[in-house]
């Protein structure tokens, strides 16, 4: 395939005061040895220079065009309004957020492999990860673990092992490519508000589609601490975002005792969590949106048994837990009420 006879690829960068890290991620887009795409970029009412960014390519590119939200709109909606952007005609649609890099590979390569084989809904691909001009040890490589020999697994597989927590290739934007009409099928790609939406959309995508896996890094990255994955990480949305996946999808792709025994385990490490958390210092809105989260997923909120977790952490890891056991579970009491 030529680079430039290929089908149309819609690329999406959903970005808000990005002006840091948009000139590295145009430039990775622009730097594609596949030719055929549309290149929007959707800027969330940003007060920095990410549109005077934008607009500079895309005088110089026309294959850019930019959308901008007059209000600012939540992480997720905005994707959302970036996906409803994407041309009629486009079979590929790809996400790079606006502090990522795609190599120069990365659309030929994923391009070639769904077009090798018409059932396929979602490519992904293995991603570097960390800090710009860092050394190479200090780096990971993300979305390991399928059979390398290799490169088209049932949709059905791999959100089994997804949900099971056996395999984790979901949830990279940057590293995964979707069929566009599985994207167009509804008005909300990314399925609910939490910052793990895209994850859920995979498993929406993959019930009645292949999942295609380019066995090479084709993908950055950029790790720093004001990116949302960072904040994630911080308040750990995965576990209730895990909880809810697999009761939302679950049944399409688990037994009922597979769900069962997933959700008690979840549940267990949600807890777990939560215990040792209450021994560190945290601030209100961490234990605000945990509660919130509890009560969505129509859990409520079991203060003893948090208490209780937070007396087990003080016991493995204390030298001389008796010193600290009473102060710390007054500690936790007082978060919690």
């Amino acid at each position: 395939m030529k680079a430039n006879e290929g089908p149309l690829v819609s690329v999406l960068t959903p970005v808000y005061n990005g002006a840091a890290y948009l000139r590295d991620c145009i430039e990775s887009v622009l730097s594609q040895s596949y030719e055929n795409f549309e290149y929007i970029i959707i800027n969330n009412a940003s007060t920095d220079r990410t549109l005077e960014l934008a607009n500079e390519y895309a005088k110089r590119d026309e294959r850019i065009r930019i959308c901008s939200n007059d209000t600012l709109l939540p992480i997720i909606a905005n994707h959302n309004r970036a996906f409803r952007e994407i041309d009629p005609r486009s079979k590929y649609c790809k996400v790079v957020s606006a502090d990522d890099l795609i190599f120069p590979e990365c659309l030929a390569q994923m391009v070639a492999l769904a077009e090798a084989n018409q059932r396929v809904g979602l490519v992904g691909s293995y991603q570097l990860c960390g800090q710009m001009n860092c050394n190479f040890e200090d780096q990971t490589v993300r979305n390991v673990g399928l059979d390398p020999f290799r490169s088209i697994f049932p949709g059905t597989e791999v959100c089994r092992k997804q949900l099971l927590g056996e395999l984790s290739v979901f949830g990279n934007p940057t590293s995964t490519m979707y069929r566009s009409d599985l994207v167009r099928r509804t008005q909300e790609f990314y399925p609910n508000a939490s910052t793990e939406a895209d994850t859920s959309a995979c498993f929406s995508a993959l019930s009645d589609a292949d999942y295609g896996f380019v066995h090479q890094i084709l993908s950055y990255e950029r790790v720093h601490n004001v990116r949302q994955t960072t904040i994630a990480q911080n308040l750990n949305t995965y576990l209730p975002s895990a909880i809810s996946d697999c009761l939302t999808y679950g049944r399409n792709f688990m037994t009922e005792a597979e769900l069962a025994e997933r959700l008690h385990h979840l549940v267990v490490e949600y807890y777990e969590f939560l215990g040792s958390s209450a021994l560190r210092p945290s601030n209100n809105a961490f234990w605000t949106y945990h509660k919130s989260a509890l009560q969505a997923l129509g859990i409520p909120l079991d203060r003893r048994r948090v208490v209780l977790e937070a007396a087990k952490k003080c016991m493995r890891t204390m030298k001389t837990p008796t010193r600290f056991f009473g102060v710390a579970m007054e500690r936790a009491r007082r978060i919690l009420n």
